[in-house]
């Protein structure tokens, strides 16, 4: 893959080690990704969302999530990037620098079958943090992807440790979850995601939060036309 500026603010179709063997040194300010951890979910089922959009469906088969990416794959992300928040961090402590700065997802429930919460590592020499959202909350945006994080998360962590000007880079895009809270805060990314279906939909979901944007600006842009009458 050819590197260029021009796939900038984009969910690029790639693998994720052909795309950061073009990438220079320390190229983003911050890596915010979520790499499948090795657990093998397949089989898991999406609810209907309320609008009908994404269907009640199963998710298909796939191969993602059959190992954990090795140190190689590690190697080349925190070359290209000069800070990182790597969730699901727990299950790559072996091939992590030691840290301070963790921040957890705290879902609000316990004695639940699945986790009360879950771990991201990072690369910032600053305190722990709790990040407090609820299941609940977390399915009203809709699932399309079996390990989808929620948006308000993934806003959170840019707003904790991110700053205007950044890059950012998500190499498992999955459901395109970070491009989306890169743009509602205006900064810039690149997002890479080597499998065609998470590819096709998370491009709709981002394409969906800009149309979304754009009509709530337009509704404010009239509210205040209205107001100088």
């Amino acid at each position: 893959m050819r590197w260029t500026r021009r796939i900038q603010n984009k969910i690029v179709k790639a693998d994720m080690m052909s795309f950061l063997k073009c990438v220079p040194d320390n190229y983003f300010d911050l890596l915010l990704t979520d790499p499948p951890y090795g657990i093998d979910i397949i089989g898991q089922r999406i609810k209907k969302n309320p609008d009908g959009r994404y269907g009640y469906r199963q998710f298909k088969h796939k191969t993602w999530d059959n190992k954990r990416p090795d140190a190689e794959a590690f190697n080349e992300m925190l070359r290209v990037s000069k800070n990182q928040i790597i969730w699901g961090g727990n299950y790559f402590a072996d091939l992590l620098p030691a840290s301070q700065g963790w921040l957890v997802w705290n879902k609000g429930q316990r004695d639940f079958s699945l986790a009360d919460g879950e771990l991201a590592w990072t690369s910032f020499d600053k305190a722990l943090r709790i990040f407090d959202f609820s299941r609940a909350q977390a399915l009203k945006d809709g699932k399309i992807h079996p390990t989808q994080k929620p948006l308000a998360l993934m806003e959170y962590c840019l707003n904790l440790r991110a700053k205007k000007g950044d890059l950012i880079l998500d190499c498992y895009s999955g459901s395109g979850t970070t491009a989306i809270a890169c743009h509602n805060l205006g900064l810039d990314f690149i997002a890479v995601e080597i499998d065609d279906d998470y590819f096709k939909d998370s491009v709709e979901r981002l394409n969906e939060a800009k149309r979304q944007i754009k009509f709530i600006q337009r509704e404010v842009e009239t509210e205040q036309m209205e107001l100088f009458k």
